[in-house]
């Protein structure tokens, strides 16, 4: 097939562009005209478009005979203002959306979240399922602006241009320098991350790299009556203790787990003050807060997800185990220079 792929500059991105020349695809990639694309250009086969999600023309040019849309670009930082986000996550994928269907894409696969389901008050929950409904309130912006993105893709279905999401949980493997996962690890081995579970058990879903893109590949494939206008959670087989996970990356990479911790109470009211602060605007629009609610919730809630319905319809089982994945992500990182080097590139 004529596959489009949007993030390709980016760590998700870049994995689909590699899986879909491997499967024979012919593989376009939009890029932003700043984007570090010297991988890219490594890389024999795929065609690179310049453009961007609020340009109309160069997403007409981007779209022109493509068969599959991989939508994986996204504002995913913890910093920017209402209307950033709303440009690159829900605007952007809109326009994106028209243009794929006037050029006669048949399928469009959108890069979802499951913090688009994140309540701002909720405990623990395991197995969620796709029957979770959207919250009436959002932790942050990113979780408003994906779950606002998501019911666009889902509601854009028909006959003939087929819609799916897939929701995958904290992806996580190699050549990845700013996800959530690295960028907690790099807090860790510099000393700047405590422990902020305090002592709680917090069980996760995670999702490797290969395993995303290989849901994200047999969602394009899956026959429509199947997948059409749903939403699937994609996740590893594991369930993963998240601090043990990270402190075992931190040993790994040459640090050490963190030994401080905060009360829950302390850990609470810093985050709150800090999202006070954070409401002047060039703080908000430039800045990455060091902590708020969204992160809280990411490190101390247990959340789980149920991946029967991927299994179901298009036959999604994870293709890389959790030590097979930390294998990889080791050599990864040793080939760029140990955990030093991958301290610095996260910054």
């Amino acid at each position: 097939m004529r596959v489009l792929v949007t993030g390709a500059s980016g760590f998700l991105g870049g994995h689909l562009v590699d899986r879909c020349l491997a499967e024979g695809h012919q593989v376009r990639a939009l890029v932003r005209e700043n984007s570090d694309v010297s991988r890219l250009r490594t890389v024999e086969g795929v065609e690179l478009v310049h453009g961007a999600l609020e340009d109309a023309a160069s997403l007409a040019r981007a779209v022109e005979g493509v068969d599959v849309v991989h939508h994986s670009a996204a504002r995913v930082v913890d910093h920017g203002t209402r209307a950033q986000f709303r440009q690159a996550n829900v605007t952007g994928t809109e326009q994106l959306l028209g243009a794929a269907r006037r050029a006669g894409a048949s399928r469009f696969v959108f890069v979802s979240s499951p913090s688009a389901l994140m309540r701002v008050k909720e405990g623990d929950r395991l197995g969620i399922d796709e029957s979770t409904p959207y919250p009436d309130r959002f932790l942050n912006l990113y979780s408003e602006t994906k779950a606002a993105a998501e019911q666009a893709v889902l509601a854009a279905d028909g006959p003939d241009f087929t819609t799916v999401s897939l929701r995958p949980r904290g992806i996580w493997g190699p050549r990845d320098h700013s996800g959530f996962l690295p960028r907690m690890v790099a807090k860790m081995l510099s000393g700047r991350l405590p422990d902020l579970s305090a002592g709680k058990p917090v069980q996760v879903s995670l999702c490797h790299s290969d395993n995303a893109v290989a849901a994200c590949l047999k969602a394009a494939a899956a026959p429509a009556e199947r997948v059409s206008g749903k939403a699937y959670f994609v996740a590893d087989r594991e369930r993963t203790d998240l601090w043990a996970f990270l402190a075992r990356l931190a040993e790994l990479f040459g640090g050490r787990p963190p030994t401080r911790t905060i009360p829950p109470p302390v850990r609470d009211a810093l985050a709150a003050a800090v999202e006070l602060v954070w409401r002047i605007p060039p703080l908000r629009a430039r800045v990455e807060p060091p902590l708020n609610r969204y992160k809280v919730a990411l490190l101390t809630r247990s959340a789980t997800y149920d991946t029967g319905a991927a299994e179901r319809d298009f036959g999604y089982v994870p293709e890389t185990d959790q030590e097979t994945g930390l294998r990889g992500l080791l050599d990864w990182v040793d080939s760029i220079g140990g955990g030093e080097a991958f301290v610095r590139a996260c910054r």
